[in-house]
């Protein structure tokens, strides 16, 4: 009989080992995991702050001149035209807004906002209303624009202020 109770102790010492050997491998690959976690963390941080400082320093440097911030200008109210097509009384309602990267220059301009405001609208009453229903039509109607405002500008400023005109809202009704 004492050779009985003797093994089943055997077998329990075996088996409490390898039960501390498992949790001893789960807290390791925690504490490992943790690790990694906290270190990408931090990496990841650090990385961004360097990016700050050099987007810092750069703001510092003076900017190169096409480098600047866009200006926009918006030219409100809407423009409103009114077509005769095919027979019946068609509508156009046309917000826009003016680009450039020059404030002096966009500043020079809104002085002369109300002949820049009748320059457009007397382009949009030309136009034919079936070519603005295409792309197309609509992409040639805003080359126009952008001629007609840098000519002004040109004549008016001295230096053509505006780089883009963009449709902020276009409806033919």
């Amino acid at each position: 009989m004492a050779k009985k109770e003797a093994a089943p102790a055997a077998e329990g010492q075996p088996a409490g080992k390898s039960k501390l050997k498992l949790i001893i491998l789960i807290v390791v690959g925690l504490l490992l995991a943790v690790g990694l976690s906290v270190g990408g963390t931090w990496f990841i941080l650090s990385k961004g702050d360097k990016s700050e400082e050099h987007a810092a320093s750069e703001a510092e440097a003076p900017a190169a001149p096409g480098h600047q911030p866009a200006l926009y200008q918006d030219l409100m109210p809407a423009f409103v035209v009114n077509f005769n097509y095919q027979g019946r009384t068609r509508y156009l309602q046309l917000s826009m807004a003016l680009m450039g990267r020059d404030a002096a220059g966009m500043e020079k301009l809104k002085v002369h906002m109300p002949v820049l405001r009748n320059q457009l609208v007397m382009l949009l009453a030309g136009q034919d209303f079936a070519a603005l229903q295409t792309p197309l039509g609509k992409e040639m109607l805003l080359q126009q624009a952008l001629a007609s405002v840098q000519e002004l500008a040109q004549k008016e400023t001295g230096s053509t202020v505006v780089e883009q005109v963009l449709f902020t809202n276009f409806v033919l009704q």
